[in-house]
Order: C-alpha cells, then sequence, then structure tokens
C-alpha cells in the first residue's frame, strides 16, 4: 500500500470514516520521497529504537520501521488506530502507543521498549505542539538524536548561529543540550490537506556535555530567559524586569565585568556570554 497515494489515502481514510482535526494540526504527507528522506537522515539502523510523534497513516513510520530495531508511534487521535492496526501490519517491529505525548513520561516509555536500543525521536511533529515537544525531547536525556519536521520559520530560528537576530532564549536553549542543523524544506503541496505555511526539516544531536559549563543551571536559564523578556529593551532593561532584586546598576556592573557593552541586547549574546554574566550576577548578589 502506498501511505503517500492521494487516493490511497482518500480511500483508507473514508473506509474508516476518518475526518481531519484542525486543532490536532493534522496534514499527511502524499510525496513518498518525502518520509524516506527524513527516516534516512535520521541515522536510524537495527541498532536503534525510535518514537515517533504524530504517525498519522504510518508512511514516516513505515520507512522508520525498514531501518531500525523497533518503532514506538505516539498517536493522540484515537480515530487513527484502526487505520494504522491496517497499515502497520506488515510490520512487526511497529507499535502504536495511544496517548498525548505531552502526557507521558517518555524516559519511562523508552526504558521499557528500547532495551539494548539506542533511543532517539524522529517524527513529523503537529505545528501547535512545536515548542513543549522540543523541549520535552531536550530534557529526556535518553534520546541521542531527534529529526523532526516543523514550521521552516521556527526551524530557521531554532538553528540560527548564537549572536544572530533570528535567535531567541529557547535557540540557546537548544544549543546548550544539542547540536542543531537545519537539513532541508518541505513545500506545502506535499501534503493532504495543504498547510499554509513550508515545512524544514531539522535534526538536533545531544552533546555528550552542555556546551558551556555553569554552576548553576537554574539560574543561568533565568538570567538567559531574562534577556528575552523585553525584545526591543537593552539588556539591563530586561534583565531588571526579570531579576527582581537586581537593580539596573548592578547588572550594568556585570556586565562590564564581562566585557557586555551597556546598549547590548539578549540577542546578541552567545552561551559563553550568559555564562559568565550569570556568574557575574552571582558575584553582584554576594
Amino acid at each position: 500500500m502506498n501511505l503517500c497515494d492521494y487516493n490511497t489515502i482518500r480511500e483508507l481514510l473514508g473506509r474508516h470514516g476518518f475526518r481531519f482535526s484542525k486543532s490536532m494540526g493534522q496534514n499527511f504527507l502524499i510525496d513518498p520521497q518525502v518520509p524516506y528522506d527524513i527516516a534516512a537522515a535520521s541515522g536510524a539502523d537495527e541498532t536503534c529504537g525510535v518514537l515517533e510523534i504524530g504517525p498519522g497513516v504510518g508512511p514516516l513510520t513505515a520507512e522508520l520501521a525498514r531501518r531500525a530495531g523497533k518503532v514506538v508511534a505516539v498517536e493522540l487521535d484515537r480515530a487513527l488506530l484502526p487505520v494504522l492496526a491496517e497499515t502497520m501490519a506488515p510490520y512487526p517491529n511497529v507499535e502504536i502507543v495511544p496517548g498525548d505525548v505531552l502526557k507521558l513520561d517518555l524516559a519511562a516509555l523508552a526504558a521499557e521498549k528500547f532495551q539494548g536500543l539506542t533511543p532517539m525521536v524522529c517524527a513529523n511533529l503537529p505545528y501547535n505542539i512545536t515548542s513543549p515537544v522540543l523541549e520535552k525531547l531536550v530534557e529526556t536525556p535518553c534520546f541521542q538524536s531527534f529529526t523532526v519536521m516543523i514550521q521552516r520559520e521556527v526551524a530557521q530560528r531554532l538553528c540560527a548561529p548564537e549572536g544572530s537576530s533570528q535567535g531567541g532564549s529557547f535557540t540557546l536553549f537548544l544549543r546548550y543540550y544539542m547540536e542543531p542543523e537545519l537539513l532541508f524544506d518541505v513545500p506545502p503541496e506535499k501534503f493532504l490537506p495543504p498547510p499554509k505555511v513550508t515545512s524544514a526539516v531539522i535534526r538536533c544531536i545531544r552533546r555528550p556535555k552542555p556546551a558551556v559549563s555553569v554552576p548553576d543551571e537554574v539560574f543561568f536559564f533565568k538570567v538567559m530567559r531574562g534577556a528575552f523578556l523585553l525584545r526591543r529593551k537593552t539588556l539591563p532593561n530586561s534583565l531588571a524586569a526579570a531579576l527582581p532584586g537586581y537593580s539596573r546598576d548592578a547588572i550594568q556592573s556585570a556586565m562590564e565585568l564581562c566585557g557586555i557593552p551597556a546598549n547590548a541586547r539578549g540577542e546578541q549574546l552567545t552561551l559563553a556570554d550568559f555564562a559568565g554574566l550569570a556568574q557575574a550576577l552571582a558575584e553582584v548578589k554576594k
């Protein structure tokens, strides 16, 4: 069964009485080259256990199953479960798990399902849950990599170099733990129904250790996120609003110690800059 053929998908979904859900951000691929390329880019092989999120009718799932030791696909829409039971029947190494990926204990799921395998993630993520899913994946250290298709604008922001005006606090959060790479675009006409925006595939590989060394991660991230609180304001103004108890003078003193210009903005700083600034602010507080 060609799971990317327009007529096949229509017949399959009609036979199961399935209706697309806008709230779930459902867009199914109709070009077989795209799931092939995503699965190939993931680097999955027989030593890997792959978590997929939102398999739809299963074109990417099938490509992953041909490569990986095991594939576990988490699907929120129960109306798709009978569809997947049919389309995934030829693949004994595929398991469909009903549920909300944002509510599941992914570390426990990987430990249970991927014994003896290297856990990774490969998915076509619904646009409306991209950020919380990526944050959860980053914070689940058993996953050595994730290769995901997301909105191109978001992909470009996440893969922006440090110190770029395109980036944000989440860009730096991602780079702290992972090495992100923008791979290729996927235009709207490759989907049913076509989304209003272009998609892009990114691959993120977990670093052996965080990009910078910090004594207090909680405070480091508080400073980093605070720097982007007021995007149009300079760093002293934004951090003064984000860090109660720190005056603008104290913040400017810490910036001066780090060699950061007084008129700098959060997007101009690198992870190393934020590591130094967080340390300087801690010293000023003392």
